[in-house]
């Protein structure tokens, strides 16, 4: 038995196996697939074979229900009934089947195969090699999304084109339209562009000289758009000279402004602290994530290679609930970046559309409006707080402020149109048109109509 277990790991790749273990802990675990995949774990790999595990995990995440609809045609047992690690094993197969038309059918099968073995399923195997090579035989290969005129689409469509949860694209179609809802569904569906940060204006050059080839941000002047390379295998990103950061998340790091006492009420893992830290040198800088380990991250992550010509902001960390901040001192700006549904993030993140109920959502408002109303609490007068989320859900957004807003009437809303035409006016924001990045007085972007994450933000001040 030994024996059969060791012939099974070598007659498995490094990227499948990876790519099966992945997509079983994001199952099982609350655990994100590209954390996992940057995992030290899987530093080991050859560049190649993380690649395609890259795009195995992914593409499975991805189209799951598409993938789950056409192994069901192919399988006497309801996928119900199935194993996880049987289920996940065929999962693999058919995305390698219809979406990778260079690797070999037989071969996707047979490491399918394999997975079942080494997984100790060996009375599955069976089942699995007859379901794919019926699978094979009947499967198309899938390039590009299904052409419909709007007339034709519905919500039940998109939602099985394009691979999403029915009641998700419902509520979208509500309140963003059809039109929208399918840029929006697309691309989630698509490898969304790496973005990062530059602290320095010579870590351009430097990026550049190490192979990395740059396009501008669409945003932001500092942000850059990588068209070719790894970043983070480069010198310029381990000296601290530049940070992978979505160009929308840059953009509420920015709509913070500048201040001397700065609050982060949920800092981790980090990147809009260090951004609002980049941009306030002088400031003293308290920033709180409610876990010690995150929080530890976080100290980490601040006390990284800082470039000789970025300032050195005071941060201090610390590990407390945001709904009951443990001090009294008041801030003239604080960021709210809470703990949201992430919708607008589902590119990158595709396994939050198969764990996200809508009751979900009922939970998540609850404790966005505690941490809204005791941050709050802590801004001064006259200070600035920003409220935000990476959610395209009005439950998380619209309606939090105006929960909050009516149990504290000493704040007000400011338009977003206006600290986006000051970013504009200093250069900062290179957007041609501030005020169609905007729903109301709030920040409001949209995947596939802008080039980023899904962000919502709004700026309160304490009158």
């Amino acid at each position: 038995m030994k024996a059969n277990s060791r012939d099974s790991r070598r007659a498995v790749s490094a990227a499948r196996a990876a790519a099966f273990d992945i997509l079983l802990r994001v199952e099982r675990e609350s655990s994100y697939a590209s954390e996992l995949l940057h995992a030290r774990t899987y530093d080991r790999i050859a560049p190649a074979d993380h690649s395609l595990a890259t795009e195995l995990v992914m593409g499975v995440l991805r189209w799951r229900s598409l993938l789950d609809s056409q192994i069901a045609k192919s399988s006497a047992q309801p996928l119900s009934r199935l194993d996880l690690e049987v289920l996940t094993a065929l999962r693999l197969a058919a995305y390698q089947l219809a979406w990778l038309d260079r690797i070999p059918a037989r071969a996707a099968i047979h490491e399918s195969v394999e997975l079942v073995k080494r997984a100790s399923k060996r009375s599955a195997a069976p089942f699995v090699n007859a379901v794919l090579r019926k699978l094979a035989v009947g499967i198309s290969p899938v390039k590009n999304f299904p052409r419909h005129g709007l007339n034709d689409v519905s919500a039940e469509t998109l939602a099985g084109d394009c691979a999403h949860p029915l009641w998700l694209v419902e509520r979208w179609t509500q309140i963003y339209g059809l039109e929208i809802t399918r840029n929006i569904c697309q691309y989630d569906q698509s490898a969304p562009v790496t973005a990062i940060r530059l602290r320095t204006p010579e870590a351009d050059d430097r990026l550049r000289a190490e192979g990395i080839e740059l396009a501008p941000g669409v945003f932001l002047a500092s942000a850059r758009r990588v068209r070719q390379g790894d970043v983070t295998k480069t010198a310029a990103f381990r000296a601290g000279l530049c940070v992978i950061q979505d160009e929308a998340s840059q953009l509420v790091a920015a709509l913070v402004g500048h201040g001397i006492r700065i609050l982060d009420c949920c800092a981790a893992p980090g990147r809009k602290t260090a951004a609002i830290a980049d941009r306030n040198p002088n400031a003293n800088i308290t920033a709180v994530d409610l876990h010690p380990h995150r929080a530890r991250l976080l100290r980490k992550l601040l006390s990284a290679p800082r470039p000789a010509k970025v300032g050195t902001a005071n941060v201090g960390v610390v590990a407390s609930d945001a709904r009951n901040l443990p001090f009294a001192e008041k801030f003239d700006r604080v960021l709210t970046d809470v703990p949201c549904s992430g919708t607008g993030t589902l590119a990158r993140n595709p396994e939050i559309k198969w764990k996200l109920v809508p009751e979900d959502l009922v939970d998540l408002q609850a404790r966005q409006i505690a941490i809204l109303g005791s941050a709050m609490v802590r801004a001064a007068q006259g200070g600035r707080l920003v409220y935000s989320t990476c959610s395209l859900e009005r439950e998380e957004n619209e309606d939090v402020i105006e929960s909050a807003l009516v149990n504290e009437s000493s704040f007000r809303v400011i338009d977003c149109r206006i600290q986006l035409d000051q970013l504009q006016r200093e250069g900062e924001l290179i957007w041609p048109d501030p005020s169609s990045l905007t729903r109301g007085p709030y920040l409001r972007t949209l995947p596939g109509i802008h080039p980023c994450d899904g962000f919502f933000a709004a700026i309160l001040e304490k009158i």
